[in-house]
């Protein structure tokens, strides 16, 4: 039977020496958020530190983290974080992990290093980092690390196999198998199958597209459909995509340099990202190809491509404030607006309201759904049986996933042979103890939603969420009465305010005198009442009629004062 996490999981042990404890703090039932704790004899090696960006649920979150009080009190255990590749949902929490112990070692190839080395300047951090390459093979701590090319939409991916007392682990990071990519990097099988003949005790194992039957379309399909978008555009054309994607924009410039047409960065992080992409020689920009946002105005529309951020509808992207009429590119008919990339998941709506604002404007959107203008990152389904039958693993921890996907990750593993009782389906903070080759879920620890906020780290909390959720959707209604503390009569009110409650001022007249008379009776009842517990009369008796009358359940925000 395969080993599932289930609610009500007890504290874990004590570490036994020689053993390996593997626990995941992001990345396992989500698509973000990616971070995993190794630990053995005291030490500790990360592996990713990413990010998730919130969903409509989450209102006014910028960003949400993992959860590092599993590490609290042991950061000068920590011997080095291992980053697998630039894109955030692996990179994106190293900062606010750097905040607790700033010379922690970065590990990763020479692109990822290069992306969050300029992410950290604008923290004020500056990193102790060690560029590795495929094939390279470095001791950190008990931890000997050696690190394997594999293919993904960003240059320079990486997965770590690990060599410690308790065993063996391969971390695949993100990967696809594209036998055919842009940069002609592929996924190392060879260094897959040798590390298969030496053993390999856990696989843990890119879970994102384990539920897409075939395999994953080549990256160079896509080059033909941009060919003939550009070819058709008469006006000018608005390309989306996500800001580390290298290979995305490097086929949006060839296309353009094929049309005659010109290419300007639109978004912080796209100019920023393509600029290190392409001083390290990862982006080849055709000669005279490249020009200023602000020299665009100065070209016809024929001429004109932008490379935009917002591919995700993110609120204060590019591309969102394009469609909302927020941005200096003003987006008119004639102009085609492409999104290069798929749905995150949770992202769909904020997406489809993108794309009706565009529509709206007069643009022609394409997108993956009426073209092949995207290829996913991710190994589907017959890519991760070819892994398995490769490597063999004695045990597999799929992660990088929502639920479904891990489940189905779990069905090919044993699709391939992998022991039931071997495939470990874990949560967010379920601990894994390896030993003898054996992998075992041996408890949970504690691992929340970590949210920032503007400047603050962790204050928001899932209350303060309700709140919100409540101010958005239902409204409030303020009450302020100031009572005689002795007579317990109204000097003064009930006041009501309301916002966001759509019915007219005049049917909070009828609440009034009932609001009236039960605190007249609460403050003659008795006499050693509270001022909280006044409001809190107020509040159940605005509640209920709100609720009866209204049909609504509004914040009510009850204001007594006693004279």
């Amino acid at each position: 039977m395969t080993q599932t996490a289930q609610p009500g999981l007890h504290t874990p042990p004590s570490l036994e020496p020689g053993t390996l404890r593997v626990v995941p703090l992001g990345g396992l039932g989500e698509v973000g958020r990616n971070m995993t704790v190794f630990e053995i004899d005291g030490k500790i090696l990360i592996v990713d530190a990413g990010v998730l960006f919130p969903d409509e649920t989450q209102p006014g979150v910028d960003l949400i983290l993992p959860d590092f009080s599993y590490l609290e009190g042991r950061f000068d255990d920590i011997v080095a974080i291992v980053l697998t590749h630039g894109h955030e949902d692996h990179i994106g929490a190293v900062p606010y992990l750097l905040r607790r112990r700033q010379d922690i070692p970065l590990i990763g190839s020479q692109l990822t290093l290069a992306l969050i080395e300029a992410k950290l300047a604008e923290h004020r951090i500056k990193p102790f980092s060690m560029t590795v390459e495929e094939g390279r093979i470095e001791q950190l701590g008990p931890f000997e690390c050696e690190f394997v090319a594999v293919n993904h939409s960003i240059p320079d991916a990486l997965a770590v196999f690990l060599r410690t007392a308790g065993g063996t682990v391969l971390h695949t990071g993100d990967f696809k198998m594209d036998q055919l990519p842009l940069d002609g990097r592929i996924t190392d099988l060879r260094a897959f199958a040798r590390l298969g003949e030496e053993g390999i005790d856990l696989f843990m194992v890119d879970s994102t597209n384990a539920d897409v039957p075939g395999f994953t379309t080549a990256e160079r399909e896509i080059g033909p459909t941009l060919d003939r978008l550009f070819g058709q555009a008469e006006k000018r054309i608005i390309v989306a995509s996500f800001s580390s994607h290298v290979h995305r924009v490097q086929q949006v410039l060839d296309a353009a340099a094929a049309h005659g047409r010109k290419v300007a960065f639109v978004g912080r992080s796209m100019v920023r990202n393509m600029g290190i992409a392409a001083e390290l020689g990862y982006l080849h920009v055709p000669d005279n190809t490249l020009v200023d946002l602000k020299n665009i105005e100065k070209l016809p529309d024929s001429e004109v491509v932008l490379m935009s951020t917002g591919s995700q509808g993110e609120p204060m992207a590019a591309l969102s404030r394009m469609a909302n009429g927020d941005h200096r590119v003003q987006v008119g008919t004639g102009d085609t607006v492409i999104l290069a990339s798929s749905l995150i998941p949770g992202n769909e709506n904020a997406v489809f309201r993108v794309i009706n604002g565009l529509l709206k404007l007069g643009a022609d959107v394409i997108h993956k759904g009426n073209a092949k203008v995207h290829v996913s990152g991710h190994a589907a389904a017959g890519e991760l049986l070819y892994c398995y039958n490769i490597l063999k693993p004695r045990n597999v921890m799929p992660v990088h996933g929502e639920t479904r996907h891990l489940i189905a990750n779990g069905k090919l593993a044993e699709l391939a042979g992998v022991p039931p009782q071997h495939i470990i389906l874990a949560d967010d903070g379920t601990v894994v103890d390896l030993k003898d080759h054996d992998a075992k879920i041996v408890g949970q620890v504690e691992c929340g939603l970590v949210y920032v906020d503007g400047s603050s780290v962790g204050e928001v909390t899932e209350t303060d969420l309700k709140d919100r959720r409540i101010l958005s959707e239902e409204g409030f209604i303020s009450i302020v009465t100031v009572v005689n503390q002795t007579t317990g009569k109204i000097v003064s009110g009930p006041e009501i305010q309301a916002r966001g409650v759509a019915e007219d001022p005049s049917v909070f007249e009828e609440i009034v005198p009932k609001i009236a008379e039960t605190l007249e009776e609460a403050v003659t009842t008795s006499k050693e009442h509270t001022n909280y517990q006044l409001q809190q009369v107020v509040r159940r008796v605005v509640g209920t009629w709100a609720s009866r009358k209204l049909r609504r359940r509004p914040m009510i925000i009850p204001l007594v004062l006693e004279v």
